[in-house]
């Protein structure tokens, strides 16, 4: 009987890449719900003068624009994104689709409210890898009442074609 050994294959010679990344403490961001409408929170994040949320960090987005309904979030998509089929994890991109429609509803919510998404449906339309560039995602709120919001987000590449969409129900409480 003769044993047969599996060769190892080879593996590809690339130099190893790292990320370093920091954050500001979220609860300033936090503190500032009982002060601040929703849309004045979002607009002092886009001027520099609240830090971005730790998650913005930790995905590598890079703009917010805002305005009350309305959200733009930007990112670059990156290999640190990827899974193992060499595009951008779904997950990532749903982050970025949920972060767009919550925070729309967020740019309407007076001082003292907060919000909660309840539901994420999202539908990817196209592969997304480094090539597709600046990632654009436009949030915005659908309707809104006392308790609940319906947004939507659209995913863009830097050409403009529509890589993924989402819509969110967000709940609404007293922070």
């Amino acid at each position: 009987m003769t044993q047969t050994q599996t060769q190892p294959t080879a593996t590809l010679a690339t130099p190893e890449r790292t990320r370093t990344f920091s954050w500001s403490d979220p609860r300033r961001n936090a503190a500032e719900l009982g002060r601040s409408s929703g849309l004045e929170l979002l607009q002092a994040m886009s001027r520099g003068e609240l830090p971005a949320p730790p998650v913005m960090h930790l995905l590598g987005m890079e703009g917010l624009e805002a305005e009350e309904g309305r959200v733009v979030v930007t990112m670059r998509a990156q290999e640190f994104h990827y899974n193992p089929l060499g595009g951008v994890h779904g997950g990532i991109l749903a982050t970025l689709l949920d972060t767009a429609a919550a925070c729309a509803v967020h740019s309407t919510l007076p001082a003292g409210v907060g919000y909660t998404s309840l539901d994420l449906t999202t539908k990817f339309l196209r592969p997304v890898s480094v090539d597709s560039g600046l990632l654009r995602c436009e949030g915005t709120v659908i309707s809104r009442g006392r308790r609940t919001a319906l947004a939507q987000s659209q995913l863009t590449d830097d050409r403009g074609r529509l890589l993924a969409h989402a819509t969110s129900t967000c709940l609404i409480f007293d922070a």
